[in-house]
C-alpha cells in the first residue's frame, strides 16, 4: 500500500513540476545538443557504454543540461543518484551521502553517482573533502559548474576528474525540444497551437538556456488559456519571457571574456563591435565606473602617444560617469569607446614600460648620478650632490647630458 501511495505521489509531483522539469530526457537518443560527448563513438558515451565512468567535471552555461546528462548516466549504469547543490550544501551532508554510499557498496555492490551542482560555489576545504572519496571510490563525482574549473576547482580534485565541456545549445536545438514540448504528453499534450513565429523567436531568444525556453512556453501558455485564445503567437512569448537581463556573472568568466573582446576589438580599430560588447556589460548591469577604468587603461596602453588627447577624452569620460551614473552614462562611455577605437594605436608606452620593470626586477638598484641628486644641504654640496648639472633653461642650445644610471648609459626604452 506504501509503494502504491509513493507511486501516486512521485506522478503528482511530476505533474505539477514545471515544464523544464517534466520534459527532461531518461536516454541519450532523447537529449538534444552535445553530439561532441554523447553522439556516436564520442568519447564519453563510449565510457557512459562500457560503464568505465571516471568522476567528471561538467563546465558550461546555465540550461545544457548538466543536470539531465548526469542523471542520464546514472539510469543507464544503474548507480545510486544522489544530488547536492553546493548552496545550500556543506560537510554534513557530504557525510551523510558517503557514509550511505559506503552501506550500499557494501551490502549490495551498489556504485553511488554524487553530483554536485554548482561545485564551484564549494571552498577549499569542503572541494577537499572529496578527495579520499573520489581516490577510492565509494563515490563518482559528478561536478556541474558554469565557471572555469581551471579558476575554481582545488588542482588536487580537478586532477582526479575529467573535464567535459558542454556547449550552448544552438536556436535549433531548442527548436526541437519545444516542438517536443508542445507534442508530449508530459508538455502541453498538443492542447496548445503555437504559432511558428513564435517558437523561432524563443528559441533564438533564450540565448541557448533550455530551462528559459521551457519555462517560458509553459508561462504563455497558461497566458493563453486564461485569456482564452487559439492561437499562441510571438506577442504572447514576447510577455512571458520578459528578458530583463543578459547573462552575466560581473565576477565569473564571462565577466573577463566581455571585457577582453571590448578591449581587442578597440585594439582592432572596430568601433561597432566595441559598442556592442560595452552594451552587453552596461546593459546587463556592470559597474559604469569599471569600464571607465578600462578605457582610461586603455587610452595609453594602446592609444598612448599616437594620441594623447585620448587619455584627456577618457579620464572627463569617467568623471562625467561618475558624476551622472546609470543610464544616462551610457552614451558618454559611447562617445569614449568610439573615439578610442577610431583613434591611432601605439603601444610604445606599454612597452618602454614593460621594459623598464624588467630591468628593475633584474637588475641591481643603480645609484643616481651625482649631479642629478638634490643637494639641499652643504654636507651634499661637499660630496658633489648636484655637481656639474646643468640647468637646461639656462642654455639656449641643446645639452649633452647624462641622466640614466652609468650601467644603463644609452638604453632605449621608448622607441
Amino acid at each position: 500500500m506504501s509503494d502504491l501511495f509513493d507511486l501516486k505521489l512521485e506522478q503528482e509531483l511530476k505533474r505539477s513540476a514545471p515544464l523544464a522539469d517534466r520534459m527532461r530526457p531518461t536516454t541519450l537518443d532523447e537529449y538534444v545538443g552535445q553530439e561532441k560527448l554523447i553522439g556516436s563513438g564520442a568519447t564519453l558515451r563510449t565510457l557512459i557504454e562500457r560503464d568505465e565512468l571516471p568522476s567528471m567535471i561538467f563546465w558550461g552555461p546555465p540550461g545544457t543540461g548538466k543536470t539531465t546528462l548526469a542523471r542520464i548516466i546514472a539510469r543507464l549504469t544503474r548507480s545510486r543518484f544522489e544530488q547536492v547543490s553546493a548552496v545550500s550544501s556543506g560537510i554534513v551532508e557530504l557525510r551523510r551521502v558517503v557514509d550511505e554510499a559506503k552501506e550500499k557498496r557494501k551490502l549490495a555492490n551498489t556504485r553511488t553517482i554524487l553530483f554536485v551542482d554548482e561545485i564551484h560555489r564549494w571552498n577549499k576545504s569542503q572541494q577537499d573533502s572529496l578527495l579520499p572519496q573520489v581516490e577510492s571510490g565509494v563515490i563518482t563525482l559528478i561536478g556541474a559548474t558554469t565557471e572555469n574549473p581551471s579558476f575554481e576547482i582545488n588542482g588536487a580534485l580537478l586532477s582526479r576528474c575529467r573535464v567535459f565541456v558542454l556547449e550552448k545549445l544552438t536556436a535549433e536545438d531548442i527548436k526541437k525540444l519545444l516542438e517536443r514540448a508542445i507534442k508530449s504528453p508530459e508538455g502541453l499534450d498538443g492542447k496548445v497551437k503555437v504559432d511558428a513565429e513564435a517558437i523561432e523567436f524563443l528559441a533564438y531568444i533564450a540565448d541557448g538556456d533550455a530551462r528559459v525556453a521551457l519555462n517560458s512556453l509553459e508561462i504563455a501558455a497558461k497566458a493563453l488559456k486564461i485569456s482564452k485564445r487559439q492561437v499562441l503567437k510571438i506577442e504572447a512569448v514576447k510577455y512571458a519571457l520578459a528578458k530583463t537581463h543578459l547573462r552575466y556573472d560581473k565576477t565569473g568568466e564571462e565577466h573577463y571574456n566581455i571585457i577582453s573582446a571590448l578591449h581587442k576589438s578597440m585594439r582592432g580599430s572596430d568601433a561597432d563591435a566595441a559598442l556592442y560588447w560595452l552594451g552587453r556589460m552596461l546593459e546587463a548591469g556592470e559597474d559604469p565606473l569599471y569600464v571607465a577604468r578600462r578605457l582610461v587603461r586603455f587610452a595609453s596602453e594602446d592609444v598612448g602617444l599616437a594620441d594623447s588627447q585620448a587619455l584627456v577624452i577618457a579620464m572627463n569620460a569617467y568623471n562625467a560617469a561618475h558624476a551622472i551614473g546609470m543610464p544616462e552614462c551610457n552614451v558618454i562611455l559611447a562617445h569614449c569607446a568610439a573615439y578610442l577605437a577610431k583613434a591611432p594605436k601605439s603601444n610604445a608606452l606599454y612597452t618602454a614600460y614593460t621594459a623598464v620593470q624588467k630591468d628593475i626586477a633584474e637588475l641591481p638598484n643603480e645609484p643616481v648620478p651625482l649631479h642629478l641628486r638634490n643637494a639641499p644641504t652643504k654636507l651634499m654640496k661637499e660630496l658633489d650632490y648636484g655637481k656639474g648639472y646643468k640647468y637646461n633653461p639656462a642654455f639656449k642650445e641643446p645639452i649633452n647630458q647624462k641622466y640614466l644610471p652609468e650601467k644603463l648609459d644609452g638604453k632605449k626604452y621608448l622607441e
